[in-house]
């Protein structure tokens, strides 16, 4: 494998040249594959306007880029276009448009910068340290040490009052209570909290990236989002449940503690739109 290969996709984003960029290579393949605008619009869950903003590289008409690459990948998914291809391509923009901004900020930043403030920070703890360590040593100066009994006279001593003897139990009387014995055979787990009437608990485990969304009848939606690798949640509501998965490859589904399978939508596809009421 060559060294280029190796590289993530924002490091290969500044090595490979100018070519299609990702909004571009949507749309090509798009029309290669003769889908329409609106069908786009309708498995991404955006409209027109912003998928012809998402092909025209307007990313900022998304939102935040959480968004955007999330997006980028359904539409990648979609038409069958190498998500890597598109995601380096979405980098090498990105970083170009920001690069100048992150440059001012870090020249404004040493010019703003004085050794002035933090001298005066520095004297002011200094001067309270000293403040302190004074006002301990004076006040243990202070103090008046304990008069002991050896300092007291002989009749003094006589007199003072013996401590009272109370009946000590013999030892075979000791009430002393028998340690606890520990019965970890009894312990039990918790039990899953009831479901009320019409309610399913949902539970996904993700083995890679995975754009989720999931809806109860309700119009509720309970989770919409990036699923990474490794992660694990569970959602309860109101059945049935509207679901989309961006990539079918990378997630499994558990209904109510059972399995459920997943299956795409069209053939030579990873996503997949579900209706999920019950095992």
């Amino acid at each position: 494998m060559s060294d280029e290969q190796d590289k993530p996709a924002e490091d290969r984003a500044e090595a490979e040249p100018e070519g299609p960029r990702c909004g571009e290579r949507l749309r090509d393949a798009r029309r290669e594959r003769q889908i329409s605008v609106l069908e786009v619009a309708k498995e991404l869950h955006l409209d027109e306007p912003k998928v012809r903003a998402l092909e025209r590289n307007e990313f900022e008409t998304l939102g935040a880029p959480v968004f955007a690459k999330g997006h980028l990948r359904k539409y990648a998914a979609l038409v069958g276009v190498d998500e890597d291809d598109v995601l380096t391509d979405y980098y090498q923009m990105t970083r170009q448009e920001k690069l100048p901004p992150v440059v001012v900020a870090r020249r404004r930043m040493r010019q703003e910068l004085s050794p002035g403030p933090w001298i005066a920070v520095i004297v002011v703890i200094l001067v309270a340290a000293a403040g302190y360590w004074w006002f301990a040593v004076y006040s243990s100066q202070l103090q008046i040490p304990a008069t002991s009994t050896a300092d007291l006279p002989a009749e003094e001593r006589s007199t003072a009052p013996e401590p009272e003897i109370g009946d000590v139990p013999d030892a075979g009387e000791s009430q002393a209570e028998p340690p606890t014995e520990a019965v970890a055979g009894d312990v039990e787990a918790p039990a899953p909290e009831a479901l009320a009437d019409g309610e399913v608990r949902l539970s996904l485990s993700f083995s890679g990236d995975c754009w989720t969304e999931i809806s109860d009848a309700t119009g509720r939606r309970l989770f919409f989002e990036m699923g990474r690798a490794g992660r694990t949640i569970e959602v309860t509501g109101i059945a049935p449940f509207a679901v989309l998965f961006g990539n079918v490859d990378n997630v499994s589904v558990l209904v109510n503690g059972t399995d459920y399978p997943v299956t795409t939508t069209n053939p030579g596809s990873r996503t997949a739109r579900l209706t999920i009421s019950s095992p």
